[in-house]
């Protein structure tokens, strides 16, 4: 009797090795990680914006609607949890390219008002925080990209037989790609001294 429920319970755990569960959990912490990279380098721009805003402060006192503007867009930003379960609901998701959005909308003003300061743009710590800055959206381009391409890979193993099998068993579904919330929002702000 043993041998015979034996037979069964190793064929069992053999198709379970090739069922595809293995690689959809993979799949799934590699999102995860992605996003945690993301979310590092939104927290890096977030980080540098005080020091940006502080080096203009002392040449634009007159723009400051555009500087009010970029401090209450990173508080804004600051105020949305980006855990990785922010991947699992699709409203919350939103809420977060949003925000994420009307930073980098704000940091363009900013890039903007900056031009009519000529003593600004030869200052070497406002130099040195705009390189910063470039670099940073530039990491975070890289970010989304690689956390794009890992939600692709996961989607379709989720939705391919007969892996979606698994997938709707154990209640993987797809994941939401980051799309830019606002026109021009997917590049990085120009910086122009």
């Amino acid at each position: 009797m043993r041998k015979i429920l034996t037979v069964p319970a190793a064929l069992d755990s053999l198709s379970l090795t090739n069922c595809g569960y293995n690689a959809i959990q993979s799949e799934d912490e590699q999102i995860k990680a992605n996003w945690s990279e993301v979310v590092n380098q939104y927290q890096r721009r977030a980080d540098l914006v005080p020091n940006l805003v502080n080096s203009v402060k002392g040449f634009a006192q007159q723009e400051k609607d555009v500087l009010l503007g970029v401090t209450n867009a990173r508080a804004k930003v600051g105020s949305i949890q980006a855990t990785p379960e922010v991947l699992n609901d699709p409203a919350a998701f939103q809420k977060f390219q949003a925000a994420q959005g009307e930073l980098s909308g704000a940091l363009s003003r900013l890039l903007v008002v900056t031009e009519n300061y000529p003593q600004l743009k030869s200052d070497a710590l406002f130099k040195d925080l705009m390189s910063q800055l470039e670099g940073t959206e530039n990491r975070i381009n890289y970010a989304r990209h690689e956390y794009n391409e890992a939600v692709e890979s996961f989607n379709g193993s989720v939705r391919s037989f007969p892996t979606s099998i698994i997938a709707s068993m154990r209640h993987f579904e797809a994941k939401v790609p980051f799309k830019a919330s606002t026109p021009g929002a997917e590049k990085a702000p120009e910086v122009k001294f």
